[in-house]
């Protein structure tokens, strides 16, 4: 059966809520900023939605492997909560200074072209026809439309080729943490977000020490938007990622890679007043061109009588 099959409403309002919440937390990043170095900001982020996961994991008991029997997907998992956010944040961190914020959109939106085939390859219930190839293809040729000609001008930077190769590394970490958790034993969805997040911290904590040296003074208003980033883009965030990945899979998933850069220009407009580009518009018809095509059936079933 096609894995369009599997893929239900909720799937789909899960996706755009990622979307939006993701989509929205480069203006509250650019306000941590002003209060706190990148490293530390990664580590307040995940040590917080960390610390906020255990508590309701500790509700349920700490509940981890649906099936105590099936212990083999111990170091898949390690790996996988290294991949999902602690290395890329960092990979990101450190690559923005060198590279434009165009090209880090459209390198973020290639997440979904990255996931296409490795889950073609590793994932026997992911399918790749030519009209899934095309409708990825199509997306991503909306973001680039919409970054435009910052996506590929220089910054001028002497390590900008550093720069570049470490957010495509920072990619390649999301899409292969995507196809990676697809494979993972039954496991408690909350338990699983929980430990990814728990995994993370122990990464990126002594990562941010030893690049950044100990945690600077922090401001309460700072403070307060450290605590929402983690408890909304973060915590809450991550554990819909995972459920959608485990329920509709990482191809589906990788959608979520689209709607980000539109969702950060409206709300930039809305909120902050700036301008929306006349891009915007072919950009959005090409991605929402791209979302049909992908994922027709699943549109069908959607749209479709029950």
């Amino acid at each position: 059966m096609s894995d369009e099959a599997h893929i239900t409403r909720r799937d789909w309002l899960m996706v755009a809520t990622l979307g939006l919440v993701w989509g929205s937390t480069f203006m509250v990043i650019e306000l941590a900023l002003r209060g706190i170095t990148p490293f530390w900001l990664a580590a307040g982020r995940i040590g917080f939605a960390a610390l906020l996961m255990v508590v309701f994991w500790w509700m349920r008991g700490f509940a981890l492997w649906k099936d105590p029997s099936r212990r083999d997907g111990r170091v898949p998992l390690i790996i996988t909560g290294a991949l999902s956010s602690a290395v890329p944040f960092m990979l990101i961190s450190w690559g923005q200074q060198y590279v434009t914020s165009g090209f880090t959109g459209v390198s973020m939106a290639s997440v979904a072209l990255m996931v296409l085939p490795l889950a073609y390859i590793f994932l026997p219930e992911e399918t790749m026809s030519l009209r899934k190839v095309m409708g990825f293809l199509v997306g991503f040729a909306g973001v680039a439309v919409l970054m435009g000609a910052q996506a590929f001008e220089s910054s001028g930077s002497e390590l900008e080729w550093a720069g570049r190769i470490t957010i495509l590394l920072a990619t390649a970490c999301y899409a292969s943490s995507s196809v990676m958790m697809r494979r993972l034993p039954p496991m408690d969805t909350i338990g699983l977000a929980t430990v990814q997040l728990l995994i993370g911290s122990c990464i990126v904590l002594p990562a941010a020490y030893i690049v950044e040296g100990p945690p600077p003074p922090v401001a309460w208003d700072i403070l307060l938007i450290i605590v929402v980033l983690g408890m909304v883009p973060t915590a809450a965030a991550n554990l819909l990622r995972v459920m959608v990945i485990r329920s509709a899979g990482p191809t589906f998933m990788s959608l979520t890679n689209y709607q980000v850069p539109i969702w950060s220009m409206v709300l930039g407009a809305l909120i902050l007043g700036e301008p929306l580009p006349p891009s915007l518009f072919w950009a959005l018809a090409l991605i929402l061109t791209g979302v049909c095509l992908s994922q027709y059936g699943a549109l069908k079933r959607l749209f479709g009588k029950s």
